[in-house]
């Protein structure tokens, strides 16, 4: 494949669906939008979930299926992130909403896409241009958080709440990807970008299309390194040594994937509270771990040193793994 091709165009864009029928996923949020489309008529709406999971492109498909190609005419999607300020509800939200729509719908969409990055003021604002603008507007406001979004807001919108994708959806997009630009993937490969991806889709093209700039065919091994994470088996053999009170030899292998992967202290906590879950251990020497963890990625997170913290945790690994054989003889 060439460098030039790759180039061209994010997969990310290029394979995002565009209307409501080509979305993964998600089946009883479509359904209802798919009725909004039908009935050419819709409220105000808030959409939550993790990233990935097809906020964003929902409302440009029920945007691109309500008003046709010219859709971009009736609709506008501003990131509230940078344009969160009092400022922007004042003159480019309200300027967009008080104007008429020029489609076969009545009424225009304007999407604020992560809404809950709004500042208070800006909120409040808002939901007084939403009220004053039913007539020829409708809202949608895409967050990860629908709590941070204020009371007033949530009361005027419908809800809809998008879930991680499952695994086989993920990986049938992966696959049709795949097959549409000749691209190898090998099934450890596959079940790699499935891990890493966490449900997010949206992460999970960006590092295949990464993968695929670098060779031909996507391996495990090629994932996990553009992620900057580690392999579980490989995690999973770190936390076995350290339970069984092989200290020194779990601390030089943590030290040689952090070199290796070039990964923090943080990056390994995060993952080892992952892989903790599925480790066989009794529960009490389980629930000990996972505090271990916690309180490493708090003094972590407010400047710890990477190697006293990894230090720390195996010890305590280490420990907690002794006691644990100590109570089972």
């Amino acid at each position: 494949m060439k460098l030039s091709e790759l180039r061209e165009v994010m997969w990310t864009e290029k394979y995002r669906p565009r209307t409501l029928h080509e979305i993964v996923n998600q089946e009883e949020i479509i359904e209802r939008l798919e009725r909004f489309v039908k009935e050419k008529s819709m409220p105000n709406c808030l959409f939550a979930g993790p990233p990935g999971t097809g906020k964003t492109t929902a409302a440009l498909c029920l945007a691109v299926d309500l008003f046709g190609k010219d859709y971009h005419k009736n609709y506008l999607e501003l990131n509230a992130s940078d344009e969160r300020g009092i400022d922007v509800v004042r003159t480019t939200v309200k300027d967009f909403a008080r104007t008429i729509s020029m489609a076969e719908a009545p009424f225009k969409i304007l999407v604020l896409d992560e809404a809950d990055n709004m500042t208070p003021d800006a909120q409040q604002a808002l939901r007084r241009t939403m009220e004053m603008y039913t007539n020829t507007c409708r809202f949608i406001l895409a967050c990860n958080y629908f709590s941070k979004v204020i009371e007033p807001i949530q009361s005027r919108c419908a809800f809809f709440r998008f879930a991680p994708l499952k695994p086989e959806d993920v990986k049938a997009r992966v696959k049709h990807i795949c097959g549409a630009e000749k691209v190898e993937i090998t099934p450890s490969g596959l079940e790699a970008l499935i891990y890493v991806g966490g449900g997010d889709l949206r992460r999970v093209v960006n590092m295949l299309q990464s993968a695929a700039a670098v060779g031909d065919k996507i391996d495990e091994k090629g994932i996990y390194r553009i992620a900057g994470r580690v392999s579980p088996k490989e995690l999973k053999e770190i936390l076995e040594k350290a339970l069984d009170g092989d200290f020194n030899a779990a601390r030089n292998d943590t030290v040689k994937l952090m070199v290796e992967y070039g990964l923090s202290g943080l990056d390994i906590v995060k993952q080892v509270h992952r892989e903790l879950l599925g480790l066989e251990l009794d529960e009490r020497a389980k629930l000990q771990l996972i505090e271990v963890v916690g309180e490493a990625e708090y003094r972590l997170l407010e400047g710890g040193s990477d190697e006293v913290q990894m230090n720390a945790v195996l010890a305590k690994i280490a420990m907690i793994g002794r006691g644990s054989k100590g109570r089972g003889h």
